[in-house]
C-alpha cells in the first residue's frame, strides 16, 4: 500500500513539474521585453525662425503683347521689320498703299490755302465796315471746315500704318509685300518680355496674408533660372470651382532667357514666424482624429497628439502639443509603443536642400 502510494507521489511531481518550469520561463521572457532599450534617432526642439513660403505654379506671361492688324484694307507696299527683331515704341512697321488719300490731302491743302485767304480779305473788310458779320463768319465756317476734312483725311492714312505700340520683339511674319490685307489678317505679333508678368493660384487660407508687393520667386524647368520679383496684382475673388486665389507678380528679364507661356514653380513668401518649433515631416503620425507624434519623456516613449502649421517640403511646424528642449523621435516610429524605453541618438536636423535658397542655407 505504502509502494502504491509513492508510485502516485513521484507521478504527479513528474506532470507538475514541466508546468511550474515554463511558467516560470514566461515570467522571465516578459520582464526581459520590458527591460529592452530600443535605439531610436530624434531630434531636440529648438525654436527658430521659419519663413511662411507657399509653393505653387505659374504661367509666365508678357507684360505687353499685341496681334498685330490693319485698322484699313489695302495692298501693302511696305514692310520694315525683320522677324525676331527689338522694334522701339512709334516704330512704323507697315505701311498700307494710300495714293488715292494722299491725293485727297493735297487738294485739300490748295483749298485751305483759298479759304485762309478769304477769310482773311473777310477779316479786313469788317474792320473796315466794308462787309458783313455774316459774311466773315461763312468764311471763317468754310476754313473750319477744310481744316476737318484735312484732319480726317490725316487720321485715315495714319490707318494705313502700323507703328510699334511699345518696345518688343516682333515675332514671325504672315504676310508680303503686295499682298491685300484687311483688319482680320494677322500680320504679325509683338512680345513685351523685359518685364515679364507671371500668373499662379494659392489656396483660399492665405487670401488674408498676401499683399501687394510681396516677394516673389521663381525657377523656370527649362533654363533653371531663378528669378525675383514682387506681387503685383491680386484677383479681388476666390475661384469657386478651385477655392484659390489669382495672383500677378512681375519681374525682370533683362537676359530675355524666359519666353511667355512657359512654366516656372513660384515661391511666395509671406510673414515670417520667429519662435517656430519645426519637426521632420515623417515624425507624424496620422489618427482617427488629427496627428500625434512620439517623444522621449522620463526614459520612455510618450504619444502627444499635436497641431500643425506651416509645411515645407521635409518639415512640419507643431503650433500646439510640444514644447522647447522635447526630445522628439524620427526612426523606428512603427515598432515603438507608448510606455517603451528607448535610447535616442540626437541628430541635427538640416532645411530641406530643394526648398531653401543657397543664400538661405548659409
Amino acid at each position: 500500500m505504502i509502494r502504491i502510494v509513492l508510485i502516485l507521489s513521484v507521478a504527479a511531481c513528474s506532470f507538475l513539474l514541466p508546468s511550474c518550469s515554463s511558467k516560470n520561463n514566461n515570467d522571465r521572457a516578459r520582464s526581459s521585453s520590458r527591460g529592452t532599450v530600443m535605439s531610436v534617432s530624434g531630434i531636440i526642439i529648438v525654436p527658430r525662425p521659419l519663413d511662411n513660403v507657399v509653393l505653387s505654379s505659374g504661367t509666365v506671361l508678357a507684360s505687353e503683347a499685341v496681334d498685330l492688324a490693319a485698322e484699313a484694307s489695302g495692298r501693302i507696299d511696305l514692310i520694315s521689320f525683320k522677324e525676331g527683331a527689338h522694334v522701339a515704341h512709334n516704330e512704323l512697321l507697315v505701311k498700307i498703299n494710300d495714293d488715292d488719300l494722299q491725293a485727297q490731302l493735297k487738294k485739300t491743302e490748295l483749298q485751305i490755302q483759298l479759304a485762309s485767304d478769304s477769310e482773311q480779305r473777310q477779316k479786313q473788310l469788317l474792320e473796315s465796315k466794308n462787309t458783313s458779320k455774316e459774311q466773315y463768319d461763312i468764311a471763317l465756317n468754310q476754313l473750319a471746315t477744310l481744316k476737318a476734312d484735312r484732319e480726317n483725311l490725316l487720321a485715315a492714312i495714319r490707318k494705313r500704318e502700323i507703328r510699334a505700340p511699345f518696345d518688343g520683339i516682333i515675332g514671325l511674319r504672315y504676310v508680303s509685300e503686295g499682298s491685300y490685307t484687311t483688319p482680320t489678317t494677322r500680320i504679325a505679333s509683338i512680345q513685351k518680355v523685359n518685364p515679364l508678368k507671371v500668373d499662379f493660384a494659392i489656396p483660399e487660407k492665405y487670401a488674408g496674408q498676401v499683399h501687394v508687393g510681396d516677394p516673389v520667386e521663381f525657377i523656370s524647368d527649362e533654363t533653371r533660372q531663378q528669378f525675383s520679383g514682387r506681387l503685383f496684382a491680386i484677383e479681388p475673388r476666390i475661384e469657386a470651382t478651385t477655392r484659390t486665389l489669382q495672383l500677378r507678380a512681375i519681374c525682370s528679364n533683362k537676359s530675355e532667357s524666359v519666353f511667355p507661356g512657359a512654366y516656372v514653380q513660384i515661391r511666395l513668401r509671406l510673414k515670417q514666424t520667429d519662435n517656430a518649433l519645426v519637426v521632420p515631416s515623417q515624425a507624424l503620425i496620422p489618427i482617427l482624429k488629427g496627428q500625434t507624434i512620439l517623444v522621449k519623456r522620463n526614459g520612455v516613449v510618450v504619444s502627444v497628439n499635436v497641431k500643425t502649421g506651416i509645411r515645407t517640403p521635409s518639415e512640419v511646424q507643431i503650433t500646439d502639443g510640444l514644447v522647447p528642449g522635447d526630445t522628439v523621435i524620427t526612426s523606428g516610429i512603427l515598432q515603438l509603443r507608448p510606455g517603451m524605453p528607448v535610447d535616442v541618438t540626437i541628430k541635427q536636423i538640416t532645411p530641406d536642400e530643394s526648398f531653401y535658397t543657397e543664400d538661405e542655407k548659409k
